[in-house]
């Protein structure tokens, strides 16, 4: 039923427009997209035309002054299938409205410095960049599968439940960064599994508040920089760097198989893999490190190393594959438990 004129749309708005304000005052989504998979498929070659685009100034408008909900309902802007064209800029803002964007493309970067939100979630979306330094969420922050062109930044953001970013692929910055995140705080789990980076993926002096999970992840430094740089991280339980289950029959989701289970037949392990250096330096990890079936493919003329100088953990599985350049470096590191295979260390000299 088309609402009235009276129910509070602002003037000079598109027809896309005025139906993600009209879904915004009742927590509907507005669903934008064909009903064509490959039309609507927000890293394919096809077009996205007037009848798909909204401004991401009439989203800023919606999120920090946007109409009261309607009777009985809360308001959230829930977008499916948009082209958002413009920047969408809420650097410094209060963003009481659930956010989530399914599927959606960014013409410009997302730029959320120093704001804050309850639960923020783009799922499967095209952003040129997303910039969130000192970012705050009470709730969780989600951005699985989304494909982000020069990097992200989420220097000194505080996440106030989880971080999920499974499935990203992320480029990187002019400083050669694909993720930076130093001293980032998340007060549950950060996720980060099957993800791929074609820079630097940064945590110098993040918190994290459960566990770390980077599990069947592509890790690629880029411009001379790391793979993993994350000196002085601190993990409550566990940092899982190790291998993945994928069931390639239910879209590639990765899990555990439940405890003294085997996998089933459509499951294949995925190692993760650090293509250049590793630095966890000083780090301190509540129960374990897990390194099993890693694959760390390290440069030894530019000298590139595992390290692992002064982290503290209970326990260390360092039971991957062995790197046929470079070094491990343990130098300092207070372990108690060791459970590795001789194969899986570097040979002579490393």
């Amino acid at each position: 039923m088309t609402e009235p004129h009276e129910d509070g749309v602002p003037e000079g708005l598109t027809g896309p427009e005025q139906a993600m304000w009209r879904a915004f005052r009742i927590g509907r989504t507005c669903d934008l997209t064909e009903g064509i998979a490959e039309r609507d498929d927000p890293f394919g070659p096809h077009p996205w035309g007037e009848q798909r685009c909204v401004s991401a100034e009439v989203v800023q408008r919606l999120l920090l002054d946007g109409p009261q909900a309607r009777p009985g309902r809360v308001a959230a802007l829930k977008l499916r299938g948009a082209r958002i064209t413009g920047v969408l800029n809420l650097a410094g803002g209060t963003i009481g409205p659930y956010v989530e964007l399914n599927g959606c493309r960014f013409d410009g970067e997302v730029v959320v410095p120093e704001s804050r939100f309850g639960t923020l979630r783009l799922v499967e979306c095209a952003i040129p960049r997303l910039e969130a330094a000192r970012l705050h969420t009470e709730g969780d922050l989600h951005l699985p599968r989304c494909r982000v062109r020069r990097g992200i930044r989420l220097t000194d953001a505080q996440i106030g439940t989880d971080l999920l970013i499974n499935q990203i692929q992320v480029w990187p910055d002019r400083q050669g960064r694909a993720i930076a995140a130093d001293g980032m705080v998340v007060a549950q789990d950060l996720q980060a599994e099957l993800i791929e980076t074609y820079g630097e993926l940064s945590l110098r002096g993040a918190q994290i508040g459960v566990s770390l999970s980077l599990r069947g992840s592509v890790l690629r430094g880029a411009q001379q920089r790391r793979a993993l740089n994350a000196p002085q991280l601190t993990v409550e339980r566990s940092l899982y760097l190790n291998a993945a289950w994928v069931y390639e029959g239910s879209g590639n989701v990765t899990g555990t198989p439940p405890y003294g289970t085997a996998p089933s037949q459509d499951a294949r392990r995925k190692p993760v893999e650090c293509h250049g250096g590793v630095r966890l330096d000083d780090g301190r990890f509540g129960d374990a490190v897990d390194l099993h079936h890693a694959r760390f493919v390290l440069n030894g003329a530019r000298r590139e190393e595992v390290s692992l100088r002064r982290i503290v953990t209970p326990e260390l599985r360092f039971n991957g594959e062995r790197p046929e350049e470079g070094r491990v470096v343990l130098n300092g590191a207070k372990v108690v438990t060791l459970i590795d295979l001789s194969t899986s260390w570097p040979g002579p000299g490393g």
